[in-house]
């Protein structure tokens, strides 16, 4: 196996390396492990024969920490890392973050709020002239002008902010390559303006073919309305068969620029999924980091499988459309089974593979024969708002795979916890996969994403009615009632996403009284850039539709909402209070069975009592507490009416 890329100058020599092609600036710390988008762009690279030295999160108040490796000799790529830098240094009420799981020992503080605009900048104030390519999740989320939550306000697109002279979008390997090509032949790199997956500026529009225009950033910053309708333009053309170059123009300094985004690349075909995951990685982080204890984010991963790519779920929330796009890229069974056996090898492997998926588990091919020829649909979705009857839902070839995975010799259990899609699920005529689930990849409890029980709330986020959850729930319950498990449902549930008013998030907190279930964890909505939600929040407006939405934006509201769904919570008592006067609901106010809490006083931070107020009778004895009901035994019960 290789040994990991250079890092310092006296690993170049060890190579016998005058210099490197490229020089990779991650605000990730170094792990060679392809869950890292690092790792797979410079082990490609390596592949085709270009020499890659990595500088992993270089001091970004001293230029000298970008000279470590020399100056490269065709330029230097740059990502902030895995993560938006913002999302992974804030929460959603915008307090720092504790940790960094992507840095040694998971120390915060180790990268710059805006790492990839931080390192482009002080790249050119070492290198003036060398070529700088961004790339990676921050830099393809904001290839536009785009709504950054954290200054609050409509930014340029980060190509111009960061002085970069190309910005390569989506998950890249297409890209990159020939733009290294391209630079080795010698071609300047401000000629480059015709790779697929690429963003450039330019003063001109004039050999610019077959383009959309887009609104004037000056325009969108003073009128809300034309951000909301380019936004919309740039979600109708995110698929690499029938998406158009789009030009955004920029005359807030006494000229125009602008900033062209060429259509999306190709997806990757099996084989090149196959090649790119194949490559020599050591799959783990550089050994500098023992000392601190190593990375945290590697142990999430480093006995998972990514088995695809891509998503046709398109939720509202997700980015995914926008970065990996909605056309499902697969690795072979042979690939994904060679990968395995490689994790038995690991002296650490206990027999337990963590994961087998993508961004969706169940989904390993396109969602119909037309879209690997024309790609998806612009104006319509695959599962919403119901399964498109082009469709195919097909579990067959994911059974093959895990049965194969489950074969293999010191592999005792096979996990799918990247999430699956219920509707897709129930979509398939078969109950076969249902039923290999429930037996063989649930680790006790299963984690599903109905994200609200409003159908008002749910139609915003681009998710399925309610009663298809509810369908799949009694599926689930019968089919482990029928294998003797006694296995839960853990629901993924969001507050204050566009669309919920306090009656929505009341409607969500009567259903979880119904269910006698209170989540340990709930996820207010966080606008991250690029997303048709964020749009929503930021705009009012449904930028497919341009019809006006409800937005929870005051913190007060928000914290209202999240109460709601956690309103058994002592502390969340005066805000769960307020919110059901606000809403008009005093009836559940109270010490009736459906009430959410009493009302205030001595029973004050209480939730509701079952019948009479204990009050009434203060010598009766304390009833010792009921065992805590489990989801699975309320949904079982409820199925059984």
């Amino acid at each position: 196996m290789a040994d990991f890329l250079p890092v310092c100058r006296e690993d170049i020599k060890a190579r016998g390396w005058g210099q490197c092609d490229f020089v990779y600036v991650t605000g990730d710390a170094y792990v060679d492990h392809p869950s890292f988008g690092t790792a797979i762009i410079s082990r490609l690279l390596e592949a085709r024969g270009y020499r890659v030295g990595i500088i992993a999160q270089p001091d970004w108040r001293d230029a000298e920490s970008i000279r470590a490796l020399g100056r490269p000799r065709l330029g230097f790529l740059v990502s902030a890392g895995n993560m938006d830098s913002m999302v992974n240094h804030y929460s959603v009420s915008k307090k720092r973050r504790r940790q960094d799981s992507y840095t040694p020992g998971g120390v915060m503080g180790k990268r710059p709020d805006y790492a990839t605009i931080v390192y482009g900048n002080l790249i050119r104030s070492a290198y003036k002239d060398v070529p700088v390519i961004i790339g990676g999740i921050e830099a393809s989320l904001r290839r536009f002008a785009h709504y950054d939550y954290w200054s609050d306000r409509l930014k340029r697109s980060i190509l111009l902010d960061s002085q970069a002279d190309l910005l390569s979008y989506g998950m890249g390997e297409h890209s990159i390559v020939e733009i290294a090509e391209a630079l080795d032949a010698g071609i300047d790199v401000k000629m480059i303006t015709f790779v697929d997956g690429t963003v450039y500026r330019t003063r001109s529009l004039e050999n610019v073919y077959d383009y959309e225009l887009l609104p004037d950033y000056e325009e969108m910053k003073g009128d809300k309305r034309q951000y909301a309708r380019s936004f919309g333009i740039q979600y109708r053309n995110t698929d690499p068969f029938v998406g158009r170059r789009l030009a955004e123009p920029y005359s807030g300094r006494g000229y125009v620029e602008y900033v062209v985004q060429n259509p999306p690349a190709k997806p990757l075909s099996q084989e090149e999924m196959d090649e790119v995951y194949g490559l020599p990685y050591k799959r783990n982080y550089h050994p500098s980091y023992e000392e601190a204890g190593g990375v945290p984010a590697l142990q999430e991963i480093r006995f998972s499988l990514i088995s695809s790519r891509g998503c046709f779920g398109a939720c509202s929330f997700c980015a995914l459309t926008f970065h990996q796009g909605r056309i499902i890229q697969a690795r072979s069974q042979e690939s994904l089974e060679a990968e395995a056996r490689l994790l038995t090898k690991d002296p650490d492997f206990k027999g337990y593979i963590h994961d087998v998926g993508g961004p969706t588990a169940n989904f390993r091919f396109p969602a119909c024969e037309k879209q690997e020829k024309k790609g998806a649909c612009p104006d319509r979705q695959c599962l919403f708002p119901q399964p498109c009857r082009n469709m195919k839902a097909d579990h067959g070839d994911y059974i093959a795979l895990l049965r194969r995975l489950r074969a293999l010799p010191g592999v005792k259990k096979v996990f799918i916890r990247s999430g699956i899609r219920f509707d897709y699920l129930l979509a398939d005529k078969s109950r076969a996969f249902l039923r290999e689930l429930c037996e063989h990849h649930v680790s006790g409890q299963l984690k599903v994403a109905p994200e609200h029980v409003s159908d008002t709330v749910l139609r915003r986020m681009g998710k399925p009615k309610n009663e298809v959850y509810q369908r799949f729930v009694r599926e689930y319950t019968q089919m482990n009632e029928r294998l003797g498990k006694d296995q839960y449902l853990v629901p993924y549930l969001m507050s204050s996403h566009p669309g919920s008013t306090l009656k929505e998030a009341v409607e969500l907190a009567e259903y979880l009284r119904d269910l006698g279930y209170m989540p340990e964890q709930v996820q207010d909505f966080y606008p991250t850039p690029s997303t048709i939600s964020t749009c929503m929040y930021y705009t009012g407006l449904d930028p497919r539709t341009m019809e006006p939405v409800y937005v929870p934006t005051n913190p007060h509201e928000k914290a209202m909402q999240r109460a709601l769904i956690q309103y058994r919570d002592p502390k969340n008592y005066g805000l769960v209070l307020e919110a059901l006067r606000l809403a008009g609901r005093a009836d559940l106010v109270g010490y009736g069975k459906k009430c959410l809490v009493r009302p205030p006083g001595k029973a004050e931070g209480k939730t509701a009592g079952r019948g009479k107020d204990p009050r009434e009778n203060p010598k009766k004895k304390k009833e010792p507490e009921k065992k805590k009901k489990t989801i699975r035994s309320i949904h079982q019960k409820k199925g059984k009416r």
